[in-house]
């Protein structure tokens, strides 16, 4: 009987410890997670070296509509330059895309007419030398009373019309820039590129040709001329912003505004054209290149803008990251309504004044998905 009471009591003992155990591991492993805070993502000092933003404003809505085009000589500043006379083409001095000068030679023609203008500049002023001769002869002899006034009064009359005739003859020498006997000299009208030239040594040129031998265009400012659809005619008016853009000059954007719209449709390809007029200073816009025009249309309505680089598409939806401090960033999902290259209208999803992370988002996107 005491050998089972004192068994029973052994094994009550043993219980007692393996319990007391079992708790005080509970509470040692319940001690340990409760030692271990939960601090969530924390930007670090050195991304944050890194890491842009922008707060979330409330602007008016901006579309922007894409068209296609090209880039064209302004035709204020272009002139197709056509020789007066037609003769032997004897030396032509510039090229295709030549940058000329105002009043620069161009080419020069030995013509039979140039040598008939020449001509007829001489015997002018001889007529004048012998008209002078004859009114002071007539004025000697009306003295001594060797011939009446009607004498002299003639006299002046041959010498104002031998005046009248050289002037007509060096007006025509100096439009037909008669210098050297029988050579016609083509020069440049304006300053500007060698845009089209049709014309080599040794040609022989009519005198009845109707066609151009050179154009030259001023391209320190150049068109670029738009096709806008029928469909999108309504949108566009004079005054609008446009963004230029070229293949020969990728990544460069030309400001412009369009400052004309052509109210004629072409039935070809059922568009109109309007025109943004682009400072060429530089001269890399080169006309005939094709561009494209992206035109920005400013609405009546507001909503919330943030830059368009701060959006991450994942999944077909668009979020940010939205900062508050380096250990409080969250990930918004935001709706766009409209965007353009530089910013994006959100109508959900952002508040004005939010700031948003508009550089290392994404890693920060991805580190706060894991």
């Amino acid at each position: 009987m005491t050998i089972k009471k004192n068994k029973y009591l052994h094994m009550k003992k043993i219980h007692i410890i393996l319990f007391s155990s079992i708790l005080l591991f509970a509470c040692s492993k319940e001690a340990k997670t409760e030692k271990k805070p939960d601090t969530g993502f924390m930007i670090s000092n050195t991304m944050m070296k890194t890491t842009t933003m922008a707060e979330a404003k409330n602007e008016f809505v901006k579309d922007e509509l894409q068209f296609f085009g090209k880039i064209s000589a302004d035709k204020n500043q272009y002139i197709d330059v056509y020789p007066l006379v037609g003769g032997n083409v004897l030396n032509v001095f510039v090229s295709l895309g030549d940058y000329v000068q105002k009043g620069q030679p161009l080419a020069t023609i030995r013509s039979t007419e140039i040598a008939g203008f020449q001509r007829d500049l001489g015997d002018a002023k001889t007529n004048v030398v012998v008209a002078e001769n004859a009114l002071r002869i007539a004025k000697e002899m009306y003295a001594g009373k060797l011939s009446t006034e009607k004498e002299v009064l003639e006299a002046k009359s041959q010498l104002q019309k031998a005046h009248d005739e050289l002037r007509r003859a060096q007006q025509v020498s100096e439009i037909y820039n008669v210098k050297n006997g029988n050579i016609y000299t083509i020069t440049s009208p304006i300053s500007g590129y060698i845009v089209q030239k049709s014309i080599n040594k040794g040609m022989e040129l009519r005198s009845d040709r109707s066609d151009n031998v050179f154009d030259v265009a001023n391209t320190t400012n150049v068109w670029a001329m738009v096709n806008v659809n029928e469909s999108d005619i309504s949108k566009i008016t004079v005054g609008m912003q446009a963004q230029v853009s070229t293949i020969v000059n990728p990544g460069v954007i030309f400001p412009g505004t369009i400052d004309k719209i052509v109210k004629v449709i072409d039935p070809a390809t059922n568009s109109m054209q309007a025109r943004v007029v682009l400072n060429n200073v530089q001269g890399v816009l080169i006309p005939e290149s094709k561009a494209t025009i992206k035109v920005l249309k400013t609405e009546d309505t507001t909503a919330i803008s943030i830059p368009t680089k701060a959006l991450i598409f994942d999944n077909n939806r668009y979020f940010v990251v939205v900062y508050k401090s380096q250990s409080d960033v969250k990930v918004h999902e935001v709706t766009v309504s409209s965007q353009t290259d530089d910013q994006a209208f959100i109508s959900k999803g952002l508040s004005a004044g939010d700031k948003v992370i508009t550089n290392n988002q994404l890693l920060i996107y991805r580190a706060l998905n894991q």
